[in-house]
């Protein structure tokens, strides 16, 4: 392929229903997936669709065409963390039952003291789960170096606690928090084992965050440890007279250079989880944050995330062939 399709000529050309696709359970790479030669599994982000129970997840995700699902484990998430140990290998077992992987979890965990920190492991790790996403530091702007500091000692405690698991913690770069800024979290993770932290990417925050060649210093500097990948899209919304923010929409038609990214991460040979991540607004359907406003809205919900799995496999077929 030597020309790449708008995502609106992607759209027009694509088939309107998709048949199922051949998954299988993670890790297996042995075999190529439907995305070329990507052989990574492409997971639904289980954030929009909080009305469905694990089973219904797992067979609106099969529907749709993912791979997997990214399961959150977190405060109002599909398993809650206090009942991890309970929950979690059910939603396992209700989400491999349709032939999907679980490559994945994301948590809200910030340190090793979380109570609820060693369990989730434990129940990680029996269920075979590599990968984990932490939670979120902040910034409080006081003494931004002893911030940083801080978040770092937390984040070894927490990544020393999933080795003893055989868990590998991948940290998310999000617009607003500790870590946006790839070299901030970069300067505590590099000391660390990369067999058990590395970076969970995600090309949307570090484009609102660097700019035009930002994001191309912040590739470079995870490549080397790259666990996983979010992927989204946003634009630049003016808010007022002199206020723009980042606005989320669909994989695209936004300003992610998802095209240019995906080229490099073909040639760095890389077949690690890729979590699709819907977090903008349909109309009638989901709010702001992505989130069905309804059961009776998931259907629109999951139509639109099979467009934007649909476009991303398009782009990751193209970049991982030509390379």
């Amino acid at each position: 392929m030597n020309t790449h399709w708008s995502r609106r000529e992607f759209l027009q050309n694509s088939s309107a229903a998709a048949g199922a696709m051949g998954l299988r359970e993670w890790p297996a790479l042995a075999e190529p997936s439907a995305s070329g030669t990507f052989r990574g599994a492409i997971c639904f982000f289980s954030k929009p669709v909080p009305q469905l129970s694990w089973r219904e997840l797992a067979q609106n995700a099969k529907a749709a065409g993912f791979d997997g699902v990214d399961l959150t484990v977190r405060p109002e998430g599909h398993v809650l963390p206090e009942r991890v140990e309970t929950d979690l290998p059910k939603a396992v077992e209700a989400i491999r039952a349709q032939g999907l992987a679980v490559p994945m979890i994301t948590t809200a965990l910030l340190s090793a003291d979380d109570p609820v920190a060693e369990p989730t492991m434990r129940a990680a790790s029996r269920l075979s789960i590599p990968y984990l996403k932490p939670g979120y530091y902040h910034w409080r702007f006081v003494n931004v170096m002893a911030e940083l500091e801080e978040a770092g000692k937390n984040l070894r405690s927490l990544v020393d606690l999933a080795g003893r698991y055989g868990i590998q913690v991948g940290y998310h770069n999000h617009n607003g928090y500790i870590g946006a800024a790839i070299w901030d979290m970069a300067r505590v993770i590099e000391p660390m084992d990369p067999a058990r932290c590395g970076f969970y990417f995600d090309l949307g925050h570090a484009t609102v965050d660097g700019g035009t060649n930002g994001w191309k210093v912040d590739t470079n500097l995870v490549l080397p440890r790259l666990k996983m990948i979010g992927a989204k899209d946003f634009q630049w919304v003016k808010a007022g007279p002199q206020e723009w923010r980042p606005e989320a929409c669909p994989m695209g038609q936004g300003m992610a250079p998802w095209k240019e990214f995906l080229q490099i991460l073909a040639k760095s040979d890389f077949h690690g989880p890729i979590s699709l991540q819907q977090e903008f607004t349909i109309a009638g359907a989901a709010d702001n944050q992505g989130i069905a406003i309804s059961r009776a809205a998931v259907p629109r919900v999951m139509e639109s995330a099979k467009e934007n799995l649909d476009y991303l496999r398009s782009l990751i077929r193209e970049s991982y062939q030509a390379a």
